[in-house]
């Protein structure tokens, strides 16, 4: 196990581990316990009482923060040419289409969120295997494929993110950066929370929720108290 360094101990010894934590109250904690020397994000960790594995129990779905991310999105749109003005004015940072497949093709992946049209999925299928498992391929569900790639940029770029259960049943997602104030940061987790309630899906029996847990990068975790969700 590894050792623990000195901050690392003094913020273990803020939190007690023997009790549970309003959502006000871990937001304003997380602040207080992180050390790092950078904008650290904010992390969000539900375990839910599903399988992933049953198509049926799936928890996917999309939300737009309140206040954003506090991270500076980049958005590749792969467009055709009579869209490509529609995407720069919206704000994509790369905008394209053939010249991008192939940069992809031959390894780059340096954005974070990649938008198209229902037209262009067919030249992205063959790309699945390097756009999958980086959770950059395009979905319908989750509005990245569309003709109205104005407004999708747009959400995007205003602190829409997507989720997904990952196969043990934990939803993990970025909700803001340590910087921001307190109340923003519970705001903003508070929505996520919200939007998983209301996707629970009707084969989930027994609790849904099960636990959840507030970090920062570098901090220990802090659990929340269901009952204050």
């Amino acid at each position: 196990m590894a050792k623990l360094t000195k901050k690392q101990k003094e913020a273990k010894a803020k939190i007690d581990s023997s009790k549970v934590y309003s959502l006000n109250e871990a937001s304003s904690l997380v602040k207080e316990i992180t050390s790092a020397n950078f904008d650290a994000s904010v992390d969000l960790a539900i375990r839910l009482g599903v399988d992933p594995r049953k198509a049926n129990q799936m928890v996917r779905g999309v939300v737009t923060l309140p206040h954003g991310t506090g991270k500076d999105v980049k958005v590749l749109a792969l467009v055709t040419p009579d869209k490509e003005a529609e995407a720069q004015e919206a704000g994509a940072d790369y905008v394209g289409l053939d010249e991008y497949l192939a940069k992809i093709k031959s390894g780059w992946t340096d954005v974070d969120v990649i938008i198209t049209m229902p037209s262009c999925m067919g030249k992205l299928g063959p790309l699945g295997r390097v756009l999958g498992p980086r959770g950059l391929m395009p979905n319908p569900k989750t509005g990245t494929v569309t003709m109205d790639i104005a407004k999708a940029v747009k959400e995007v770029k205003a602190g829409k993110i997507d989720f997904k259960v990952d196969k043990t049943g934990i939803v993990h997602a970025a909700i803001g950066k340590v910087s921001f104030d307190a109340d923003k940061i519970s705001e903003n987790a508070n929505e996520l929370i919200q939007t998983i309630i209301k996707l629970k899906p009707t084969a989930a029996k027994g609790t849904y929720i099960k636990s959840a847990f507030i970090s920062s990068t570098q901090s220990p975790s802090v659990q929340l108290d269901l009952k204050s969700l």
